[in-house]
């Protein structure tokens, strides 16, 4: 955690242990923003468009979290979800980010234009930053943020069906952590 990241109070330890998982992440600025009505999603990161014209190493990047999870109809406050639910969904946004440091300002650009039109390109960006999250050592947290969402009776089929049609399974992740500790040894 360094100067660079502006969090909101009411998610700032979350944040932080999230950030813990990302070193390369410490010198980058990031504002973590509370935003209603996120279409699709609960949490969406992004670069800052301006910062799309300075080098790499110079862009600043914006986490956007809906204040509110909608299940059945009901509202409930994000920050009310469990703390380690809230850190996954947090690990997968930074890993986000790290996909995003790899592109070039184009390449972004581009990257958001199909993103918008292309199913085939959700999925690819989505599972992305799953396995950078992964790759992380954010398993746990990842695999928890999964869970609540596909074994919560209240959370609407449609949002079930979107993170099974473009995120890692909970099995896929388990190979992702299978070849990491292979690759160490």
């Amino acid at each position: 955690m360094s100067a660079q990241h502006l969090i909101p109070q009411a998610i700032e330890k979350e944040a932080k242990m999230a950030l813990s998982f990302y070193p390369k992440l410490k010198d980058t600025p990031i504002e973590f923003r509370f935003k209603d009505g996120i279409k699709k999603s609960t949490m969406l990161a992004q670069p800052v468009f301006w910062s799309l014209f300075k080098s790499r190493q110079k862009r600043k990047y914006l986490i956007l979290i809906d204040p509110y999870i909608e299940i059945s109809g009901k509202k409930f406050k994000t920050i009310d979800v469990d703390k380690e639910i809230v850190i996954g969904w947090l690990g997968h946004e930074l890993g986000h980010i790290r996909d995003y440091q790899n592109r070039s300002s184009v390449n972004l650009i581009w990257f958001g234009i199909r993103y918008l039109f292309s199913d085939s390109y959700i999925k690819e960006a989505e599972r992305a930053a799953d396995t950078y999250a992964v790759a992380s050592g954010m398993e746990d947290y990842i695999l928890k943020t999964k869970a609540f969402i596909l074994n919560q009776a209240d959370i609407s089929d449609t949002y079930k069906q979107r993170i099974k049609k473009y995120y890692l399974s909970p099995d896929e992740i388990m190979v992702l952590v299978k070849e990491r500790e292979e690759g160490s040894d």
